[in-house]
């Protein structure tokens, strides 16, 4: 009797699956793709695709889902998803082809020293069959039916080596970047050893928008302006409402000062730890530590040396007194994740302490994260990527002549061209616009980035180490130089998130 094999588990089960796939290329992409993603589901626990139906309407988790692409003169043609899961992604999946053999695509070349395939390496190919995949995916994207939502994820995978992470969680399927950042983008199988990078891609299969940054902001953000808002009513009648609200920030600045690593670890909370067991002392250590921020020098309260902080945010530097109670809120404020809070908080404050006619006769409103995107995407983001697009086609033409340096001179060009764009506001507010505007072209510099270093190896990106886009680059306007500070600090914060 033969023996009943043991079914792997856990650990095992990755391991297998790693072993089963790690190096394979040159095979039929069609024979292998679908059992590759089938197993794939079971590592990261999430169910296999549906069987496909006749009717196309009901195939919301399938693999080969057809789509109509508009081909000109109101005609179409029928194209096939690899894999299509309604409401999280598009999957396009590809599989090298063996270096040197017959099928062995122009300008997929390997480089001279590449890692073994599944695992990351320092070298990196420039790899046209997955951009030419990322592209086929987004197309794919436009051409749904009308009442499927845009995918919050792209996904591009080379069989048995990567998969590329894409998202554009607004909704509008116009700005699809690098996800979660360009450090983690690409997964190799490797990489699912990792309970993290398993659990992401099993959300981005069962709960795409829990991975949306924004939310988790979001929920961060509240918590803290909940705690804010019991310090702010506690001192409302006690105190003017503008030094009430730039005492506030002043203190937020300080908790996202600690959390980047400007200020030594916990060495706010701790001030505020002490402080809350003995009020007095607030006035005195909170104080002197905001002269040497603004100064630079040692910091008693903190027991270090801290470095200036330009600006202005520290010249008045003001200690409101607080009770115990009070202290503690803004200790626990302090415990948030200061790199997860919406620096839109601090416009927040300022406009709490607007009478209604100032208000109106300003303009000032807190307008939510995704509507300020949307006007972002439309008119800065989409211009941008247009250029970016010719940009990759004519680099990878010359990639194919094999005009390898002309290539990277080409991108190359485009990155000063994003470090040299000047975005205004004209009616800046606290400056969410900029702040958003920053984020996105941030994103899409890393993308740039990345095709040099897959161009040419760490070599290509030499020489930009003091070439990078940053906030000189998003000017405003604003009639109310307290919302004008409050736009740059606002910039500063985004920037170093």
């Amino acid at each position: 009797m033969d023996k009943v094999q043991r079914a792997p588990s856990g650990s095992e089960h990755v391991e297998a699956f790693i072993a089963r796939w790690q190096g394979r290329e040159g095979g039929q992409e069609r024979a292998n793709y679908a059992l590759f993603l089938s197993e794939l589901c079971d590592v990261i626990g999430v169910p296999r695709p549906d069987p496909a139906g006749a009717t196309t309407e009901l195939n919301d988790y399938v693999l080969e889902r057809v789509v109509r692409e508009p081909i000109g003169d109101e005609t179409h043609t029928h194209r096939r998803i690899d894999l299509y899961r309604r409401g999280a992604f598009i999957l396009e999946a590809k599989q090298s082809r063996q270096v040197g053999g017959s099928k062995e695509v122009a300008g997929a070349a390997a480089v001279k020293e590449p890692a073994p395939r599944g695992r990351r390496g320092a070298e990196r190919a420039w790899d046209v069959l997955m951009l030419n995949a990322r592209r086929q995916a987004e197309g794919y994207a436009r051409s749904l039916p009308a009442d499927h939502p845009w995918p919050p994820f792209i996904l591009v995978c080379d069989v048995g080596n990567v998969i590329e992470v894409f998202a554009d969680f607004s909704g509008q399927g116009r700005n699809y970047s690098q996800f979660p950042d360009r450090q983690g983008f690409r997964v190799y199988l490797e990489d699912l050893r990792r309970q993290e990078v398993r659990e992401r891609l099993g959300a981005i299969w069962l709960d795409p928008f829990s991975l949306d940054p924004a939310r988790q902001s979001s929920r961060v953000t509240r918590e803290v302006a909940r705690r804010l808002a019991a310090v702010s009513r506690t001192l409302e009648g006690q105190h003017e409402p503008e030094e009430v609200a730039m005492f506030l920030m002043r203190c937020l600045f300080t908790m996202f000062a600690e959390d980047v690593e400007l200020l030594p670890e916990r060495s706010f909370r701790d001030l505020l730890a002490r402080c809350e067991a003995d009020p007095k002392k607030l006035g005195p250590l909170v104080g002197q530590l905001w002269e040497a921020m603004d100064a630079g020098g040692f910091a008693y309260g903190i027991e270090a040396t801290v470095r200036r902080f330009n600006g202005e945010f520290f010249k008045r530097r003001g200690v409101l007194p607080l009770g115990s109670e009070e202290i503690r809120n803004l200790r626990e404020a302090a415990e948030a994740n200061w790199r997860e809070v919406e620096p839109a908080i601090f416009g927040t404050l300022l406009e709490q302490t607007l009478s209604d006619r100032e208000r109106a006769k300003l303009g000032a409103h807190y307008t939510p994260r995704a509507y300020v995107e949307r006007l972002v995407v439309a008119t800065v983001i989409e211009l941008l990527r247009a250029e970016w697009a010719t940009v990759l086609s004519t680099a990878e033409r010359q990639k194919v002549e094999g005009r390898d340096k002309d290539a990277i001179a080409t991108v190359r060009a485009f990155h000063d061209r994003l470090c040299a764009v000047r975005i205004l506001d004209p009616a800046c507010g606290t400056g969410n616009f900029l702040y958003v505007a920053l984020e996105l072209v941030k994103r899409l510099e890393g993308e740039v980035l990345e095709a040099l270093a897959d161009l040419g190896g760490q070599e290509a990106l030499s020489g930009l180490e003091g070439s990078t886009v940053d906030p000189h680059q998003f000017l405003g306007l604003e009639l109310n130089p307290r919302a004008a500070a409050i736009a740059e600090l606002v910039l500063w914060i985004g920037y170093l998130q």
